[in-house]
């Protein structure tokens, strides 16, 4: 907790960046909507939101990648509106899908990045990088032949190779299983330990979870941000973990209940969730009745909070 604390504090002191009022827009479509944030040095700063929400682009117009149509900011000390040139220089960007040559092995992929940035010592990085995320053994295998995971670590290493001070990685171990998505995660940290800042864009919530603060965006608007501890306590939910027969068909009696804003499943239990804490409780106390459902109150997690914030968002592009 302490910790969550001061990683909140060292935002506020040194942020890397810190905007106000970003607006962008599509054409009709206003995917991003008065976007304020800060975000400290050395910071992992994750975002959640529901596919088409805007998370991408939030993290572009916050590194300089896009220009905002509205607001104002810096980023690394950069203006974000008329300095995103600089911006760009040192930032390194990691996309969902792989995108590096797959007839090139992992070396010639890396010199190949590395003289696109125009690097006077890229064989000295180059090498660096394949020790530093475990890839000199593989170094002339082709990357096509390469599992997820090992992509995964040249697409790293690729957008690291320039030391940029800042790293966006848009959904980096989606379809990674789950041992290579642990070593990611501790790759970044140790990065993060050296003072580079990351942004993250996520749907898995046990990676929301190792972030030091997150944002959550829903159709272009920013709902809550904070450590987990403070996004969970935002949203002042109560909760009861329910288990019993035919929890399916119960589930559908539950939604509509006073008090009850959400049903979700969670394997053989229900997590029943609601922000008004006497309806809820006095439907509970009424639906305890029945002894073949146990109700056991339970502390609301991320995954709760996120399924509500998901539920009542309303999508402005419909």
């Amino acid at each position: 907790m302490n910790a969550q604390i001061a990683d909140a504090a060292r935002a506020n002191v040194d942020p890397v960046i810190d905007v106000r009022g970003l607006n962008k827009h599509f054409g009709a479509k206003h995917v991003v909507r008065d976007l304020s944030l800060s975000v400290g040095r050395g910071e992992i700063f994750g975002f959640l939101g529901p596919n088409g929400s805007g998370k991408t682009t939030s993290i572009r117009l916050l590194c300089g990648l896009l220009t905002a149509d509205s607001g104002s900011g810096t980023c690394l000390g950069y203006d974000v509106i008329s300095q995103s040139a600089a911006i760009k220089r040192e930032v390194g960007y990691m996309t969902q899908r792989f995108s590096l040559w797959e007839d090139l092995t992992i070396r010639e992929n890396l010199e190949f990045v590395a003289r696109m940035y125009g690097m006077r010592d890229r064989r000295e990085a180059v090498t660096a990088a394949l020790a530093k995320l475990g890839l000199a053994a593989r170094a002339n295998q082709l990357a096509g032949s390469l599992s997820g995971g090992w992509k995964q670590r040249l697409a790293l290493a690729a957008c690291m190779l320039h030391r940029p001070k800042l790293l966006l990685l848009d959904e980096p171990t989606a379809g990674v299983d789950p041992k290579a998505r642990r070593e990611f995660w501790d790759q970044i940290h140790e990065l993060t330990a050296g003072g580079i800042t990351v942004l993250v864009s996520t749907h898995y919530m046990d990676e929301a979870e190792r972030c030091h603060r997150l944002a959550y965006i829903a159709y272009g608007k920013l709902l809550a941000t904070g450590t987990v501890l403070e996004v969970i306590a935002s949203q002042a939910l109560a909760g009861y973990a329910v288990t019993g027969p035919d929890l399916f068909a119960y589930a559908k009696l539950l939604a509509g209940q006073p008090g009850v804003q959400q049903v979700s499943s969670f394997g053989n239990t229900l997590h029943v969730t609601g922000a008004d804490h006497a309806a809820l409780a006095a439907s509970v106390a009424r639906l305890a009745a029945d002894s073949a459902y146990r109700w056991t109150p339970m502390d609301p997690g991320l995954e709760d909070v996120f399924i509500g914030l998901m539920s009542r968002a309303e999508d402005n592009f419909q």
